[in-house]
């Protein structure tokens, strides 16, 4: 059997815990998860270089997996819009079954090798695309034949899996290995190779992000405000980032459509928004290279 199908041996009368026990059982499992996902940093690394220079040149992120692997794409995709006005249209995800397969199990979506293919080619994919497969066993076959597809057009290929060796991984152009073992219950993988997952995903996209100039130092300069919290949030960025007071603030991001960049561009340079504008465009949106700051 997969690890990550084998029944772990630490908890075989779990239904007899009692609830503390029970409930430190799980969580204890999730610091492992995280682990697993920090021994893997390198891997992580690897496919971040890879990737910026794709998406730099217009490229797109594309996540594919199965059942909860092809949740948690999806998740980290719509996520990538609001925090870092990362475009829609760049940052796309396919999940065997289609969309019903998002609200409950489409049986043998995930064994068709075929449509995995099909679903990736039905996007055009490019030599510039970034395609992410997510597979726990790390051999389903919608995952591969996506990996398939991608790599017959020139696209970076990712695989991330949760068992050593796996042919998700080894099929791609980076392998990411999370290697979670056995659960505690026996072959659910939505628990800690599902929480392993998604921290890879988030160091794998924020890491990203950060590499093309989203954020400045630790801040996350191009959200997208679409609700009340954001535009504070927009607002508190900018007096943080560029020392200006609040009414400062807000009087600029105001002409340039609460862009927090521009705005911190603007206030530092002393300059308008229009020129602030040109200034980042000549730096590829860099605040730091803007501002004529020098690089750590």
């Amino acid at each position: 059997m997969l690890p990550t199908e084998t029944p772990s041996d630490q908890h075989p009368d779990l239904d007899l815990y009692p609830t503390e026990e029970l409930v430190g059982a799980f969580t204890a499992d999730q610091v492992h998860a995280a682990n697993v996902v920090h021994a893997a940093a390198a891997a992580l690394a690897r496919a971040v270089d890879a990737a910026v220079p794709r998406l730099a040149a217009g490229g797109r992120l594309i996540y594919a997996g199965a059942g909860t692997s092809g949740r948690l794409g999806l998740l980290d995709s719509v996520e990538l819009f609001p925090t870092f006005g990362w475009p829609k249209a760049r940052a796309l995800a396919l999940i065997a079954g289609g969309k019903p397969a998002l609200f409950e199990a489409v049986e043998g979506a995930e064994d068709d090798r075929a449509q995995g293919a099909a679903d990736l080619r039905a996007l055009a994919p490019t030599a510039q695309d970034v395609v992410i497969a997510l597979a726990a066993s790390g051999a389903t076959p919608y995952a591969l034949g996506v990996l398939e597809a991608a790599q017959a057009a020139g696209a970076l290929t990712i695989g991330i899996a949760n068992n050593p060796d796996a042919p998700v991984t080894r099929a791609a152009a980076v392998g990411i290995t999370l290697a979670t073992g056995s659960e505690t219950i026996s072959g659910s993988t939505r628990l800690k190779a599902g929480t392993a997952q998604k921290i890879a995903l988030n160091t794998l996209s924020s890491s990203i992000m950060v590499r093309l100039h989203k954020v400045y130092g630790n801040l996350m300069v191009d959200v997208l405000p679409t609700n009340a919290k954001l535009y504070r949030r927009a607002l508190a960025l900018t007096v943080r980032a560029s020392g200006a007071d609040e009414a400062a603030a807000r009087a600029v991001l105001e002409q340039c459509n609460y862009h927090v960049k521009t705005a911190i561009v603007a206030l530092r340079l002393k300059s308008d928004v229009a020129a602030a504008r040109a200034a980042l465009d000549r730096a590829a949106g860099s605040v730091r290279q803007a501002l004529g700051e020098a690089k750590k």
